[in-house]
């Protein structure tokens, strides 16, 4: 449990500060780089908003598989309690 917290608290920190992390290919930053002279920074953002898109779609699945896993493996760690309890009843009479 202290792993998933502490993996929780790291993606949500490389979120927060995901926004100083931008960065882009040499194509993108050459159109970037011609767009900016021009006074017009439009690109620029709408490319970085293409990335940070890009960059969260597959965290996001990776952390609803593991919470997915996590539920199903709570739910038949349950099952396999109660099914030990009633075991016990039955043997003990």
């Amino acid at each position: 449990m202290k792993k998933l917290i502490s993996l929780l608290v790291i993606f949500l920190l490389a979120l927060v500060f995901s926004e100083s992390a931008m960065a882009q290919c040499a194509m993108c930053k050459g159109a970037v780089e011609t767009n900016m002279s021009t006074g017009r920074n439009v690109i620029g953002n709408g490319i970085n908003a293409g990335i940070a898109y890009l960059f969260v779609f597959p965290y996001l699945t990776v952390g609803v598989i593991a919470y997915l896993w996590y539920r199903s493996s709570k739910k038949a760690l349950a099952e396999r309690v109660a099914l030990q309890q009633r075991l016990r009843s039955v043997i003990n009479g």
